[in-house]
C-alpha cells in the first residue's frame, strides 16, 4: 500500500472524528463557553493519552527535546480550536467547514517556507481550483460578514500553521509525545483562560458524555491526523479532509434543519476535482521514483 493511500485511510478516521466533535460542541456549547469546553476536553484526552501510554510503554518517548516547538504548536492550534467552537455556533456547519477548507491553500503555500517541501504548478492549480470551489459554497459577501464567518475563516490559518509545525514534529518527536502535549498544554491553555475571571463552569450531568465525546473524538481527529502528516507531505494530507463539507452539509440538514444547498455540491464537485488532480500527480511522481529505484 502506497504512502498516499495510507495517508487518505488516517485522514477518514480524521473526517468521522471531527465530525463527531462538531456535533458534540454544539451541543455543550449552551452552556460552556470555547475555553470551558477546550478545557474538558484537554482532561479527556489527558486521561487517554497518559493510560494508553502507560499500557503500551511509550511514555518513555515524551521528551523535553522539542518543547519550544511543541508549545508554539499547541498555542497555534488552541487559537485555530477555539475559533472553530465559536463559529459552530453561529453560523451553518457546511459555512465553517467551508471557511475552514482555505486550510490546504494556507499549507500548500506555507510549507515550503516552513518545510522546505517543493511548491509544484499542480500544487497551485488545484488550490486555486479549490479556493473557487470553497466561495462558492461559503458566498461571502460584504453584507454576510459577520463574527461567525470571520472565526470560520480565521481559523483556517491557525491550523494550516498547525499542521506544518505537526509534519515538522514528526521527523523526530513520536505521536505519543505529541498527544501528550497536545492535551496537557492545551488543558493549561485552557484552564488559564476559562478561569481567569473566577468562574469556571461545570458541565450538567446530561452534558457529561457529549464533553468526553469531544475529548475522545478531538483525540482521535488528531491521532488519526498526525499519522497521516508522518507518512505523507502536509500538501497530500489536508485536501482529503474535504471530504467533510458533504458530510457535515448532510449532518446539519438532517439534525439542525439546516439548508441542503446544490451549490454546496457544485462547490465540493470543484473541491473534490483539485483534491484528486493533487493526489494523482503525488502518486504518479512515487510511482515513477519506486520504478526507478535507489
Amino acid at each position: 500500500m502506497n504512502t498516499t493511500l495510507q495517508a487518505a485511510l488516517w485522514m477518514i478516521g480524521a473526517i468521522t472524528s471531527f465530525t463527531l466533535m462538531a456535533i458534540a460542541g454544539r451541543t455543550v456549547s449552551t452552556e460552556l463557553d470555547t475555553f470551558e469546553i477546550m478545557f474538558f476536553r484537554s482532561l479527556t484526552g489527558i486521561v487517554i493519552v497518559v493510560g494508553v501510554g502507560w499500557y503500551l510503554g511509550t511514555l518513555k518517548e515524551v521528551g523535553r527535546d522539542r518543547l519550544g516547538l511543541h508549545a508554539l504548536r499547541n498555542i497555534f492550534h488552541f487559537t485555530g480550536q477555539n475559533l472553530w467552537f465559536y463559529a459552530i455556533t453561529m453560523i451553518p456547519l457546511a459555512q465553517v467547514f467551508a471557511l475552514e477548507f482555505t486550510t490546504p491553500i494556507w499549507v500548500i503555500l506555507l510549507s515550503p517556507l516552513i518545510l522546505r517541501e517543493r511548491l509544484t504548478a499542480v500544487g497551485l492549480i488545484s488550490a486555486g481550483i479549490g479556493f473557487i470551489g470553497i466561495l462558492i459554497v461559503a458566498r461571502p459577501s460584504p453584507d454576510s460578514i459577520d463574527a461567525g464567518l470571520i472565526a470560520a475563516a480565521s481559523c483556517a490559518v491557525f491550523f494550516a500553521l498547525t499542521a506544518i509545525l505537526t509534519r515538522k514534529l514528526t521527523r523526530t518527536e513520536s505521536i505519543t509525545s505529541i498527544l501528550f502535549y497536545l492535551t496537557t498544554m492545551q488543558a493549561v491553555f485552557g484552564l488559564i483562560s476559562a478561569g481567569y475571571d473566577g468562574d469556571l463552569a461545570l458541565p450538567s450531568l446530561a452534558n457529561v458524555p457529549w464533553v468526553i465525546l469531544i475529548g475522545c473524538a478531538g483525540l482521535m481527529a488528531h491521532f488519526c491526523l498526525t499519522n497521516a502528516l508522518k507518512i505523507a507531505p502536509a500538501s497530500v494530507v489536508m485536501p482529503i479532509d474535504f471530504v467533510r463539507l458533504p458530510t457535515i452539509a448532510v449532518v446539519g440538514m438532517l439534525l439542525y434543519g439546516e439548508p441542503l444547498e446544490i451549490v454546496v455540491f457544485i462547490g465540493a464537485a470543484l473541491i473534490f476535482a483539485a483534491n484528486y488532480m493533487n493526489i494523482t500527480f503525488v502518486m504518479r511522481g512515487e510511482a515513477k521514483k519506486a520504478s526507478v529505484g535507489p
